[in-house]
């Protein structure tokens, strides 16, 4: 039985989010269609009354006795918040683009950094879906100092929004993601400013613009207030990865001047041998596997286990502790069957005790 369903799906169950806009009602309408009671909260009132309406939160304010609280306010107001929802005594987490400085400031057992890669580039709530986080990669940073079992369960409800959880450290997060997320993102908005300029010059340039130029410049439409406050809390991250990017413009642009084929066909042959293998989601359940782990008597290991496997390219995509009458307990974590081995002789190698079985027959 996974966490989830020891849990009882969202019967029941309460959850407060602040920040009533795109990801904070998109996060609302996930747990709601699955019978959670979801509380909003945003300086703008309006904003939870129109979260209301759309079916992201059933009320607004915070309820004390929430088993978890989703912060989906920008970066640079997460810390202030997160510590003041700590207060009523659940789970807390964000939904942040940048990790490192968030945890970094919060030393407590029950906050937990997360990232949703996913997005949409209408703004605020009425851009909001239930099914944003479907096949979608969730960050969780989990500490040395997080608790377990707060872990488990947070694991547990994002992957039950569809997600698929990765553990990785928040500063490795920040360098990975200025690659995938925030590079991408400057670099669509000078693709998009290029052709605005030259729209100046040739009325009919962006009437041509086809599907693969809209589909590189869609994310240039996210509000710029956002990336203000991540560019200036990412900034070392960014700039080391627009420089690479800079760097492989160049030498494609001396390829295509220099005419040579060779450079220019391994080029794009490598990028396209990339794009066509980006990682898809959970495997069925016949090709799923339990591996047990007896809980060491020594903290942070919830982080170790899960990071390791983010390390070895690993999904987890079920985890919970199993606790004992006697004491003690064991860590339950499910992964693709072909995989398995690799994430257990990498658990042995760093001392760890480690049982393999296929799911339900552990």
């Amino acid at each position: 039985m996974s966490a989830l369903e020891q849990l009882g799906e969202g019967a029941g169950r309460s959850a407060n989010i602040i920040g009533a806009g795109l990801m904070g009602g998109s996060v609302g309408m996930a747990l709601r269609a699955q019978g959670w009671t979801v509380f909003g909260s945003d300086v703008d009132p309006l904003a939870v009354e129109r979260g209301i309406a759309r079916n992201a939160f059933d009320s607004s304010g915070l309820d004390v006795r929430a088993e978890v609280t989703f912060v989906c306010t920008p970066v640079m107001t997460v810390v202030a918040l997160a510590q003041e929802a700590l207060v009523l005594g659940g789970i807390v987490t964000d939904i942040g683009s940048v990790k490192a400085p968030i945890v970094g400031a919060i030393d407590h057992p029950k906050f937990i950094g997360g990232h949703p890669m996913a997005g949409s580039e209408l703004d605020g709530i009425d851009g909001s879906y239930a099914d944003m986080f479907q096949g979608r990669t969730w960050v969780l940073t989990p500490t040395t100092g997080t608790d377990p079992d707060s872990y488990a369960r947070l694991h547990a409800i994002v992957t039950s929004m569809g997600a698929v959880v990765v553990a990785v450290d928040p500063t490795h997060h920040d360098d990975l993601v200025a690659t995938v997320s925030h590079v991408p993102h400057l670099a669509a908005a000078s693709l998009m400013s290029v052709a605005a300029d030259r729209a100046n010059e040739h009325a009919t340039l962006l009437q041509l613009a086809g599907g693969g130029f809209r589909d590189m410049t869609r994310i240039a439409a996210g509000h710029p207030t956002i990336w203000l406050d991540i560019c200036a809390t990412n900034r070392v991250a960014i700039v080391a990865g627009m420089n690479l990017l800079i760097d492989d413009l160049q030498r494609t642009r001396d390829a295509v001047e220099g005419e040579d084929r060779d450079l220019l066909r391994r080029l794009l042959q490598r990028a396209r041998h990339a794009r066509i293998n980006l990682p898809v989601g959970a495997p069925p359940a016949e090709e799923l596997a339990e591996l047990r782990v007896p809980i060491p008597d020594r903290p942070g290991f919830i982080a170790e286990v899960a990071m390791l496997a983010s390390q070895l390219g690993v999904n987890i995509f079920d985890i919970e502790i199993s606790h004992s009458a006697e004491g003690g307990g064991v860590l339950i974590a499910v992964v693709a069957q072909n995989s398995s081995e690799l994430l257990r002789g990498g658990l042995i190698a760093r001392g760890f005790r480690v049982s393999v079985a296929p799911l339900g027959q552990g």
